[in-house]
């Protein structure tokens, strides 16, 4: 499958709103509430060492895509192309890997020569 088709299928499986700004509430909040879980998931498993929930991070990985691609939808955008200008924008910014001199960046308060 590939992301295009992926998209449309997300959209099978998505409720209906009644109008624009609940539902793009609702996958907002939802791509910040999975990823969350993903965060819960990876703490549980190295911090507590519960290596029963370590299938949680795949399968919140998953949701998270699936808000992902619905935002896409919500906006007309194709997820391909947003991943690929994500790409090339990292890839201008990096382009021989990260340092942490590349990674500098006018109006932010990072000190990303502190390690």
């Amino acid at each position: 499958m590939n992301l295009k088709e992926y998209q449309e299928l997300c959209k099978k499986t998505a409720k209906d709103y009644d109008g624009d700004e609940i539902e793009i509430f609702n996958w907002g909040l939802g791509i910040a509430g999975e990823a969350g879980d993903v965060a819960s998931c990876i703490k549980k498993v190295h911090a507590h060492k519960n290596e029963n929930v370590k299938e949680g991070i795949r399968e919140n990985l998953g949701d998270t895509m699936w808000y992902i691609a619905m935002i896409c939808n919500f906006y007309g955008w194709n997820l391909e192309e947003v991943l690929k200008e994500n790409v090339e924008k990292l890839s201008k910014r990096y382009p021989d890997g990260f340092t942490h001199k590349d990674a500098q960046r006018e109006g932010t308060k990072i000190d990303w020569n502190e390690e």
